[in-house]
């Protein structure tokens, strides 16, 4: 073989161990989930998430995963926040939120997930909603 076609067998040989340790390191799980990060709606909910946290919004109602959502194998994951009510009509300058602690529990499959939300206080649940990623949320506000 010419010498100049062997250093490019060799160049070759060594750039391959380095583009299958990169392909591997694209398929590991860091914990925080790239599919639970960006925009979600879907009917009466609404959800965009960060590396840090998550605000919701819904009917009548708004709340918060206030710590990194982690998910597991199977794209599952549970969170805790809150979960506040709203109202029709103004808000007064004086009004006490309708604050309620909350349990997050979901699962993401691909660009769906499917989000139920409880208010542990009154171990009440609020719904269980289906969420899609990129979709406008479609959420009625209170009159």
């Amino acid at each position: 073989m010419p010498p100049w076609n062997m250093s490019r067998v060799m160049r070759r040989a060594a750039i391959l161990p380095i583009v299958v340790l990169i392909a591997a390191a694209a398929q590991c799980s860091t914990g925080v989930p790239e599919g639970l990060i960006g925009e979600w709606g879907g009917e009466h909910a609404g959800l965009i998430a960060t590396a840090e946290r998550a605000t919701l919004e819904y009917d009548c109602a708004s709340g918060t995963m206030d710590v990194p959502v982690r998910t597991d194998g199977d794209g599952r994951f549970e969170a805790r926040g809150e979960h506040t009510r709203g109202h029709g009509g103004p808000v007064r300058d004086d009004e006490v939120p309708d604050r309620h602690p909350a349990l997050y529990v979901g699962r993401i499959r691909g660009d769906v997930m499917t989000l139920t939300v409880t208010m542990t206080d009154l171990k009440e649940t609020v719904g269980t909603f289906l969420l899609v990623r990129g979709a406008p949320p479609r959420v009625f506000k209170c009159l």
